[in-house]
């Protein structure tokens, strides 16, 4: 099986012909030649590329112009702006073309309160009439974000990050994996997956992070091979662990057997975003 990350975020230099809307973690680039360089050195085969809010907000040309570039290593999900009156419409083009496989929903700057929300519930409901998953940020906002996901049901909503406020920084918090229990409550929405990504960040120990196993295999525990998927979450976590250092511990680990990293590191993401490149 391949190993493919299930999030990532390239981004050009800050230039004027394409502008940040804010800086980036702490790179000057994290451009598509080098993600891939990156991904070649520790065995990536392939990763889905989360067009970069912090650079450029609702803008997902860079993306698609990687994607056109190497349509081999990568596919595209792009943020949606849910106050977009157009946006119906939006999800309709996105869907048609080549190389998307979802959208992302940002509930997390709380902007968002009702559970209700007509752009949010507008945003799920095309995506499922469309066939494409919703990336759900909520972390921080998980009661909330559970609101939406039993209130969406035809929508496949991947959940990001856990649902956990993860440091962008050190020193991580001692309560980190303090709201576990509402991620693991979430397990019995069927609709529901998970992004096994960033959990490297969430380890008070150095590297290879022995630490996350005993939530992490909770969270699989809970939910299913089948509805979780791995990934680094780079280039957000660069302050706190490079590439190799969030690809490692999962590949290497020996509490989980060579078909559940097959399907943790791969496998599941092929199915959930019907990408079926091997």
């Amino acid at each position: 099986m391949p190993v493919i990350d299930v999030q990532v975020h390239p981004f050009d230099r800050d230039h004027p012909g394409r502008p940040w809307a804010g800086p980036s973690h702490g790179l000057a680039s994290a451009s598509g030649e080098e993600m891939v360089a990156a991904m070649d050195s520790v065995g990536v085969d392939a990763a889905v590329m989360v067009s970069s809010f912090a650079a450029y907000r609702y803008d997902f040309s860079y993306a698609l112009e990687v994607y056109n570039k190497y349509p081999d290593r990568f596919r595209v999900v792009t943020p949606v702006d849910t106050t977009d009156p157009g946006l119906d419409e939006m999800v309709a083009e996105w869907a048609k073309t080549p190389g998307t496989v979802g959208i992302r929903v940002r509930i997390a700057d709380g902007s968002v309160t009702d559970p209700a929300d007509p752009g949010v519930t507008r945003a799920f409901a095309a995506a499922a009439r469309h066939g494409l998953p919703v990336n759900f940020l909520c972390w921080g906002r998980l009661d909330l974000g559970t609101a939406f996901i039993r209130r969406n049901p035809d929508t496949v909503v991947v959940i990001d990050h856990l649902g956990l406020l993860q440091p962008a920084h050190p020193p991580v918090p001692a309560d980190v994996w303090g709201e576990l229990p509402k991620l693991l409550a979430l397990a019995r929405y069927p609709n529901a997956r998970v992004k096994v990504s960033g959990a490297c960040t969430m380890s008070h120990e150095a590297f290879p992070y022995n630490d996350i196993w005993e939530p992490v295999l909770r969270v699989i525990d809970a939910f299913g091979l089948d509805r979780c998927m791995w990934g680094t979450d780079w280039t957000r976590t660069i302050q706190m662990l490079t590439y190799e250092q969030g690809v490692a511990p999962f590949r290497k680990t020996t509490r989980l057997s060579a078909s559940d990293k097959a399907a943790l590191m791969g496998g599941t993401l092929e199915k959930v975003y019907n990408w079926h490149r091997w």
